[in-house]
């Protein structure tokens, strides 16, 4: 049992490490790809595409710390290879090309030493991978060697120049701070963990896009984009919305079901929005705790955004009371009520900053 928790808690590793390296890869990738896309579990693991064409193919590969060393007999090795012989014809000189990214070390004197980047030798890892595969008498990749050895030479020869080696990657624990070392310019100052936790929680709605398939790939430029306007959510007349509708917990109606602007919306008859109320409310409370939690806001900032608030709708409370007069119907209170709910909702001209404009 505790084997077998083990596996599956290391294959969930490896997933969640492919789709964050992914966002690190495209990162990379912004200076010398700036017009490719980055695809997950469509062509590989991972895949480089322009105008929907695959260029570059990726495995990827994580290990824990402490793995030994990557050589030329390993399961991780043939299973690549067979997956890359699997979808696409190895003797297709210009066929993508295929990447083998691990957190290991490529063992020295090994094919797989051989074909690292910048300045792989593909003839002499073409020579050490047939003398592994000749060699091996490991069960579980002797279909896979067998399928390497049974290509034609020429079609062999090709297949071993179109691939490579990343070693080194850093672990799924390090991946973070590898993306805030390419975004060092963009990081808000003080701000960083902020920003990193919605630039992750966007790229995570992306990586289930694209494993469902909603779309096919993200590109070099919508990543970019997406970092410019987070980064804009950082300037002094602006805040970032951390606190989604999608983040109401179900418990959180039971908890403001007696709260005081639930019975004074029933007050006025304006029932029908008590849940819209609660969501606006819970995003409001929870919203400013993260600010204060950031140090995006300080206390005399809200103080004052809170005073004018108030000052604004006894202003408007006020005018509504002088139009309605001493001798007003419980009806027509009702309805003054609801009037100057909705007006005050969409018409409010007091902003905790003055580019911030979220309803709620």
């Amino acid at each position: 049992m505790a084997s077998s928790a083990h596996e599956a808690s290391a294959s969930a590793l490896g997933y969640l490490f492919q789709a964050q390296f992914a966002l690190l890869e495209l990162l990379r990738g912004q200076e010398d790809r700036p017009d490719g896309a980055i695809s997950l579990e469509l062509h590989d693991d991972v895949a480089w595409e322009q105008d929907g064409r695959p260029f570059d193919l990726l495995q990827v590969k994580h290990h824990i710390r402490g793995v030994r060393t990557l050589g030329d007999k390993d399961d991780d090795v043939w299973r690549t290879i067979k997956s890359w012989m699997d979808t696409h014809a190895p003797g297709d000189e210009d066929g993508p090309a295929l990447t083998l990214v691990t957190t290991q070390q490529a063992r020295p004197g090994t094919a797989m030493a051989a074909l690292k980047v910048p300045t792989p030798a593909p003839a002499e890892a073409l020579r050490l991978l047939t003398a592994a595969a000749k060699e091996s008498t490991a069960v579980g990749t002797a279909d896979a060697r067998a399928a390497f050895l049974k290509l034609p030479p020429s079609h062999r020869a090709v297949f071993v120049r179109r691939m490579r080696v990343i070693d080194g990657t850093p672990s799924i624990d390090d991946l973070d701070a590898q993306v805030r070392v390419k975004l060092r310019a963009a990081l808000p100052d003080g701000h960083a963990d902020s920003f990193m936790k919605q630039l992750w929680a966007w790229w995570y709605e992306q990586t289930v896009d694209m494993l469902q398939k909603r779309h096919t790939s993200v590109s070099v430029t919508r990543v970019m984009q997406r970092i410019s306007r987070i980064r804009d959510d950082y300037t002094s007349d602006r805040l970032p919305t951390l606190v989604g509708r999608d983040d109401f917990p179900a418990e959180a109606e039971a908890e403001l079901s007696d709260a005081a602007f639930v019975h004074q919306l029933r007050w006025v008859g304006a029932g029908r929005h008590l849940n819209k109320a609660m969501v606006d409310y819970y995003r409001a409370y929870t919203q400013t705790v993260a600010w204060l939690e950031d140090d995006l806001v300080d206390l005399d900032e809200l103080e004052r955004f809170e005073g004018d608030l108030s000052d604004e709708w006894q202003r408007e409370f006020d005018w509504m009371l002088d139009e309605l007069g001493d001798d007003a119907t419980d009806h027509a209170q009702e309805q003054a009520g609801r009037t100057l709910l909705r007006k005050t909702l969409e018409q409010t001209r007091v902003r905790i900053r003055e580019a911030y404009d979220e309803a709620f």
